[in-house]
């Protein structure tokens, strides 16, 4: 009769390590929280002139999720965006189009064959939208036009005779002349005596004349051909923005960029403080297990002390 106390007490102490050993599996056997849509990023972000609308394109495939697309609020260069709406396009599995790009660039000559040498005849080229294609020159388009004008000063000199004067008095030579369209004054006379005891008197005048010249020639030209992608089955979706001006903080000068915060959901935001709360309100749970295995620890030990007695 004495080993049934301690018979009921090694139980009671093999219930209460099962318990306590199958308690973390409990806990880990819980089912997980409903995971987070895998982030999505824009393959396209365009921007109108006045700020007002920003558009975020997505192509995504049959196995993205769109509720992975940002939909925040963010801040950009003084504006603060809000989604207005996101709308869905089916893109055909090839897209190709017909595409013109005109491009320009500087030229130090308007002969055409020096400008011919500057522009390739095919280019290679992407729009905005991802689609690409080899696009050819259009010569009828070639346009060469003046870049700008400078100016140049230089001086000019001419030499002026006037014989049979009576003496060398400089009152009969004039102070000033026109020669060429420029304006010129006497600096130097120069006297010749003649056989008949009169003068000639040689005048050297001088004065500045401007011209202008071409500084350079800008040639712009036409480039035209087909681009194209292929979709893979991929659905597009746009998300639209509307942007309002943010109005600066006092005493913050505007056109300092660098203090403004702009901040772009096209990152996802960090999902790790789901799984910080999931693992908080299963660390809270250890404590009650623990409290509840010291209780019955506790009572086996009054009831194995008691009947002892």
């Amino acid at each position: 009769m004495k080993w049934k106390p301690l018979i009921h007490a090694a139980q009671l102490l093999c219930v209460l390590a099962l318990s306590i050993s199958l308690a973390p599996a409990a806990l880990a056997a819980a089912p997980p929280e409903p995971t987070q849509p895998s982030p999505c990023y824009p393959t396209t972000v365009t921007r109108s002139e006045d700020g007002g609308e920003v558009r975020k394109m997505y192509d995504l495939g049959p196995e993205d999720d769109p509720g992975g697309i940002p939909r925040s609020d963010f801040d950009q260069d003084g504006y603060h965006y809000t989604l207005t709406d996101l709308l869905k396009q089916e893109l055909p599995a090839n897209e190709s189009r017909q595409h013109t790009e005109t491009v320009s660039m500087n030229s130090k000559s308007k002969d055409m064959g020096a400008v011919l040498a500057l522009l390739p005849q095919t280019k290679e080229f992407i729009t905005e939208d991802g689609l690409s294609g080899v696009l050819t020159l259009k010569l009828d388009t070639v346009k060469v036009e003046v870049a700008g004008y400078g100016s140049s000063t230089k001086t000019v000199t001419a030499t002026r005779t006037y014989p049979g004067l009576a003496n060398q008095d400089t009152h009969y030579i004039p102070k000033s002349i026109q020669d060429g369209g420029n304006s010129m004054t006497l600096q130097t006379v120069n006297w010749q005596t003649e056989g008949n005891g009169h003068f000639t008197a040689v005048a050297s005048y001088s004065g500045s004349a401007t011209s202008s010249y071409v500084k350079g020639y800008t040639v712009t030209a036409d480039y035209a051909g087909t681009v194209s992608r292929i979709n893979l089955n991929k659905i597009r979706y746009v998300a639209i923005f509307e942007g309002t001006a943010l109005e600066p903080a006092p005493g913050e000068d505007p056109s300092d960029d660098h203090t403004a915060t702009q901040t772009d959901p096209s990152a996802p935001a960090d999902q790790t403080s789901d799984q910080d709360a999931q693992a908080s309100e299963q660390n809270s749970v250890l404590p009650v297990v623990a409290i509840i295995a010291a209780a019955l620890l506790g009572g086996g030990a009054f009831y194995f002390i008691r009947r002892r007695r």
